[in-house]
């Protein structure tokens, strides 16, 4: 990768140069030192980073009345979930006698 000297923009490969698509400044590509930039060889694939939540899997019974028709429970579990957009959170519940599911 190769930024311009002029603008900071970042330049673009266009066979023996590089050129600037802000500026227009073009300058020579130098393959020897790009081939010693490559490093193919030793790269492993070790899938996904491992990522920790702390919003899920953090379910927590807590009194909250069933909606459901045929459930008179008073009890449920609930997660935390980030809505998308990050501006806030949204509750979860899950019924522990019947399962019903709704959220807050």
């Amino acid at each position: 990768m190769q930024f311009c000297d002029d603008c900071g923009s970042m330049m673009h490969a266009d066979e023996d140069a590089w050129r600037c698509s802000s500026c227009g400044n073009e300058e020579p590509r130098d393959m020897e030192a790009e081939e010693e930039m490559t490093t193919q060889n030793a790269q492993r694939d070790d899938g996904k980073p491992a990522v920790v939540d702390a919003t899920r899997d953090s379910d927590e019974i807590v009194e909250e009345p069933c909606p459901a028709d045929d459930c008179d429970s008073d009890q449920a579990e609930y997660e935390m979930m980030p809505k998308p957009g990050g501006s806030y959170e949204v509750r979860l519940f899950t019924c522990v006698e019947c399962g019903h599911k709704w959220r807050d």
